[in-house]
């Protein structure tokens, strides 16, 4: 088989990561009732950002909060509205991700879509929650091109099913491994009898250190790697994650979720280096656990998780966040972009061997 043309997810060619089955479209929408709504903006030789967003509730979120948690893996970044997540728990917008200088764009954005939404006439107080990396070596970051209305876009675009992945919406112009990264997602479903719940993963790709696909020493073998003659200074970016469950979690056990899709990222060589900030936004929308805004009642009972059964979605969360980056990288496409910079895709002609030499792909291919 010739490799030159051939670029897809990592299941497409034949690379296997994990030892549990996806979800249908091995995306965060297998989760039911999450959505992902992205909005690109590739313009002239400079712009090359965009923003996408995670709609865990098609309904109005902010009347009827899910659990929610954020775990810090290295804090050099802006990831706004977290504070009041980890204080309470839940999460009462949708989650946006941009670059770092349009952060508060998409806050305005995300703001303004809560206080417009029915029933939200009376509220005075909104925590949208957006996560961001640094897209300025191929974007005109300063210029801020990002508008409320592209955020708006991506919100009443977002849908289930397939999620586009790679040089989109807020990985149009991140940088990978020193290659091109991008969105990327993945998920992991369990059987009935252990639960059928499903796991999904989304990142956004902007962070170096020494690639690894599956166990593959890859980054190594092409000679670019972090401190390596090629990527002596590209280590730092940033690295967001965000993980959806339906498993009936509170934000304590959300929390630890979160803290192993971390182990997701270091499995694929990731460093967390000092410039990197890297972040992961864990929620459930499991059904019985949600906070309604204005409730009278002082007390809620709900049904969770034990602890005891926590380890099959520690396993999911690792496996669908090491997929969902490798599938960012996959995806994505050589970018040129502000001042001439340009950043290669990862040669997936060059990976493919190097993967079928370590016996990590599957089939004759």
């Amino acid at each position: 088989m010739s490799y030159s043309q051939t670029r897809g997810r990592a299941r497409d060619l034949g690379i296997h990561i994990g030892v549990l089955p996806t979800g249908k479209h091995n995306a965060i929408t297998d989760v039911g009732n999450v959505t992902v709504g992205q909005a690109t903006l590739r313009e002239g030789q400079n712009i090359r950002t965009g923003v996408t967003v995670v709609l865990p509730d098609t309904g109005n979120l902010f009347q009827h909060k899910i659990p929610a948690a954020i775990f810090v893996g290295n804090g050099f970044g802006k990831l706004a509205g977290s504070t009041q997540v980890q204080e309470l728990g839940n999460l009462e917008t949708p989650i946006a991700l941009t670059n770092t200088l349009n952060v508060t764009t998409a806050m305005e954005a995300l703001i303004e879509y809560t206080l417009n939404q029915p029933g939200n006439e009376n509220i005075q107080s909104v925590n949208a929650l957006v996560g961001e990396t640094n897209d300025g070596y191929l974007n005109d970051i300063r210029g801020r091109h990002l508008r409320k209305e592209h955020v708006w876009q991506a919100l009443k675009n977002a849908k289930a099913g397939p999620v586009e992945e790679g040089c989109v919406g807020a990985g149009t112009g991140t940088v990978c491994f020193g290659f091109k990264g991008g969105i990327g997602t993945a998920s992991r479903k369990f059987p009935a009898h252990l639960g059928g719940y499903s796991v999904g993963v989304l990142v956004q790709t902007n962070f170096g250190g020494v690639l690894e696909i599956n166990g593959a020493p890859v980054g190594k073998d092409l000679n670019q790697f972090y401190l390596s003659d090629q990527l002596k200074d590209r280590a730092d970016g940033s690295c967001m994650i965000v993980v959806a469950t339906d498993a009936p979690l509170d934000s304590r056990n959300l929390e630890r979720l979160a803290k192993r899709a971390f182990l997701g990222l270091g499995k694929t060589g990731g460093i967390a280096s000092n410039g990197s900030g890297d972040y992961v936004i864990a929620f459930s929308t499991a059904p019985g656990l949600r906070v309604k805004h204005d409730s009278k009642e002082p007390t809620q009972t709900v049904t969770l998780l034990r602890n005891d059964a926590m380890s099959g979605l520690f396993m999911a969360a690792i496996e669908a966040t090491e997929e969902a980056i490798i599938n960012s990288l996959f995806q994505a496409n050589t970018t040129e972009g502000r001042d001439g910079h340009k950043i290669e895709a990862l040669p997936l002609e060059r990976v493919l061997p190097i993967l079928k030499k370590y016996n990590m792909v599957k089939g004759d291919r």
